[in-house]
């Protein structure tokens, strides 16, 4: 590779997605909406057939109500066997990887405005596509190398995104310290311990300074199926009973109404003739009512934004409604604690891949000089808590929590393309 090579870094998340170039040695972050450097990951497909819309855009198509459909999450089909299937949008069947391949060619041709003819590229991956399947997880990356090629990269690699994050981190120490990367993302929690100085970021060869890496299928869409489950599917009959008050609700329906990447299979009408069935024998039909009618109105979405935003409110106030009244004609509400009693079970999974890493490093938690805490639901309480009873000695940081990974694949692809 010759030293001018152009080079970028790809963070394709869960939830958003960035590109980064480097500018004059230093990392960016390009425009991908407007002056936004942050691409919402959502495509809007048109019932008619016109060209799909992407990012907030997408977003604000489903949210003023017009004919077609919204698909979020789809990070979350690497991994898994939807990722070969076929989806219908409209009048036609795309495949999830036809899907994926649209949102990515439209962040290659914002690239090519901010540094056109780029061909290589480095994109982040979390450590475990899927938990304890290497061979999934193998089958992951290669689908999402096949999906960059694709699109013109014709030079591929990766970088697990916590290291990535840790790259970024690196430009602002001052000493050489041992770093605990928590990146919890939309779709996976990932983390690493790497050594980092002021010296060691300008050498090439970093593999030795890496020293564990660990990852688990817990994000922050997890969080928000669960707060979901917890106060927003009861008012839609989760827990009522059927079959003469001997049978409670199939949990099935409720689940992948919480589970962003799932809502539109709910919207098939074999869900809906099976509801409007089960609602002639239900003690409430009127809560079955409201299903059926956010089914029939598409408005799934809607109910897993005003979730999601619900969450992002707990960061900073201790009770929040969630305001769903235009959409199933009543509001719910949650508290911090309440949020917090309900995701206990993937907070014990972070606690407990924090103790793996530190295994896997040979080290002490009193060891770690610092812990650099990002990913967009990094920055909940109750995570900030975790860290700072497992690792009650170290710093605890915080960066761009939606931009450190990209920013540090750039300076990842300058080492290893340059």
């Amino acid at each position: 590779m010759k030293q001018n090579a152009q080079v970028c870094g790809v963070d394709f998340g869960t939830s958003n997605s960035t590109v980064s170039v480097l500018d004059a040695g230093q990392s960016r972050l390009i425009p991908l909406e407007g002056s936004a450097v942050t691409l919402p990951s959502a495509v809007f497909w048109d019932s008619d057939g016109a060209a799909p819309l992407f990012g907030r855009a997408a977003i604000a198509a489903y949210i003023g109500g017009e004919d077609g459909r919204l698909m979020r999450g789809l990070k979350s089909t690497l991994g898994s066997s939807l990722i070969h299937e076929k989806t219908r949008v409209g009048n036609r069947a795309l495949a999830f990887t036809e899907i994926l391949g649209r949102f990515f060619g439209h962040m290659r041709a914002k690239l090519e405005v901010a540094q056109p003819g780029t061909r290589h590229a480095v994109l982040g991956r979390p450590v475990h596509f899927v938990d304890d399947d290497p061979e999934g997880d193998r089958a992951a990356q290669d689908v999402l190398a096949d999906i960059a090629r694709s699109v013109g990269f014709d030079h591929v690699e990766f970088q697990y995104e916590p290291v990535a994050a840790a790259l970024h981190y690196e430009a602002t120490v001052q000493t050489e310290e041992l770093v605990l990367i928590v990146d919890i993302g939309g779709g996976t929690s990932d983390f690493s311990i790497l050594r980092v100085s002021p010296k060691q970021r300008s050498r090439a060869e970093r593999d030795s300074d890496i020293l564990a890496s660990h990852g688990i299928r817990v994000g922050g869409t997890d969080f928000d199926r669960l707060l979901s489950l917890a106060q927003v599917m009861p008012v839609l009959g989760l827990g009522s009973l059927i079959n003469k008050g001997k049978t409670p609700m199939p949990l099935h329906y409720y689940h992948d109404l919480a589970t962003w990447h799932r809502i539109n299979f709910l919207y098939a009408g074999r869900a809906l003739t099976e509801l409007r069935q089960i609602r002639y024998d239900a003690a409430e039909p009127a809560l079955l009512d409201r299903l059926i009618r956010v089914l029939e109105e598409r408005r799934g979405h809607s109910i897993a934004m005003a979730v999601e935003a619900a969450k992002i409110m707990l960061t900073d106030t201790l009770a929040t409604p969630i305001h769903l009244a235009d959409v199933i004609g009543v509001d719910s509400g949650a508290s911090r604690a309440m949020f917090e009693a309900a995701v206990e079970k993937p907070v014990d999974r972070i606690a407990g891949a924090i103790d793996v890493v530190l295994a896997q490093a040979g080290l002490r938690p009193d060891q770690i000089g610092t812990v650099f805490m990002t990913g967009g639901s990094s920055s909940l309480p109750v995570l900030h808590q975790l860290v700072r009873a497992h690792l009650p000695a170290a710093r605890v940081a915080t960066g761009d929590m939606l931009g450190s990974v990209g920013t540090g694949l750039a300076l990842d692809a300058a080492r290893r393309f340059a």
